[in-house]
């Protein structure tokens, strides 16, 4: 490997074991044997390499995630068993999630990183909605997107941040799906009013 690969391999290393926030060029440095000066060399600067790493890192952990995926689409098996491979696989995921917090509490501290993930967002719904409804992406219309896959993307950053704040408390997918059948169940008693 040359120094651009070193430093982008120790950039994802310190965020895995640091963050964004804790994370310095040194640290970088350490970690990938590399010298300071090649960082601005090859990335510009640290956070551009960060943003690299990270982006790397989710690709990564994207790839590798493939939940056994039982139900038909929109039924309360599937939202189990989707549930269940996102709980499952937290503690790999745990590093994204917390560097995915730290720039969504960074505010504009790291606004190339918060452009790219505000960019991908709409994929990322779009993904959330195929996967527990079943239906393929290009299928799906914004009004898919912001509304199921909002809904489903509030879910997903809420199990993790109570992963990442207080796993022993934090929800398993059985309570989860029981939570969503019983809130459809009292929408469904109260359904005399809008039907938007």
């Amino acid at each position: 490997m040359g120094h651009r690969e070193d430093l982008l391999e120790g950039a994802k290393k310190c965020l895995v074991e640091k963050g964004f926030v804790r994370t310095t060029a040194r640290d970088i440095v350490n970690a990938s044997g590399a010298n300071l000066a090649s960082i601005g060399y090859h990335y510009g600067s640290k956070d551009a390499l960060l943003t690299q790493a990270y982006t790397e890192l989710a690709q990564e952990w994207g790839d590798s995630f493939s939940p056994e995926v039982t139900g038909e689409g929109g039924s309360l098996e599937r939202f189990r068993s989707v549930w269940e491979g996102v709980i499952g696989h937290q503690e790999e995921s745990s590093p994204i999630w917390a560097a995915s917090m730290e720039v969504a509490l960074s505010r504009d501290r790291l606004p190339e990183l918060r452009a790219m993930l505000t960019a991908s967002q709409g994929e990322g719904r779009r993904g959330l909605v195929a996967l527990l409804a079943g239906l393929p992406e290009e299928d799906l219309d914004e009004r898919d997107e912001r509304t199921l896959g909002g809904l489903y993307e509030a879910l997903l950053t809420g199990v993790m941040a109570q992963w990442l704040f207080n796993p022993e408390g934090a929800l398993t997918a059985e309570e989860l799906t029981e939570g969503m059948r019983r809130a459809a169940e009292m929408l469904m008693k109260g359904k005399g009013g809008d039907s938007a």
